[in-house]
């Protein structure tokens, strides 16, 4: 068994691979709960059901999720990393380049940002068949 993350680093990375299985009980034990999750072009939510009412969503039909993390750094509580996003559909995979920045408090992402150019995802992206 490994030992727990304790850096913000560890923590961020834990938090991306726990998410991208959708593992979403999981996952959201690391996010504090005022955290403030912003994707840039598209709002702002805030703490754990905000961001499952984010991700669970747009993460329904996805086979398998992908973070590629290209670089990252550390400065005291604060994560940057800059990844590719790969999310894998019934039919092709999608990517997407994406910047994040991540607050860490107590051992939880107490804010997470992620940047990236909207229409990049939401031109490749299934619509939700209209009723």
């Amino acid at each position: 068994m490994s030992d727990p993350p304790r850096t913000p680093l560890e923590i961020v990375q834990t938090f991306m691979n726990t998410i991208g299985r959708k593992e979403y009980d999981a996952a959201l034990a690391w996010v504090a709960d005022d955290c403030e999750y912003t994707n840039v072009p598209l709002g702002t939510v805030r703490g754990p059901e905000g961001v499952r009412a984010v991700l669970e969503p747009f993460f329904a039909p996805t086979l398998e999720n992908e973070f590629v993390w290209r670089h990252s750094a550390t400065e005291g509580a604060v994560v940057f990393v800059e990844r590719l996003d790969r999310h894998r559909l019934a039919d092709r995979w999608v990517e997407l380049p994406v910047t994040g920045v991540f607050e860490v408090r107590d051992g939880r992402i107490s804010l997470w940002r992620d940047y990236f150019d909207a229409p990049t995802i939401l031109n490749e992206w299934p619509r939700a068949e209209e009723d």
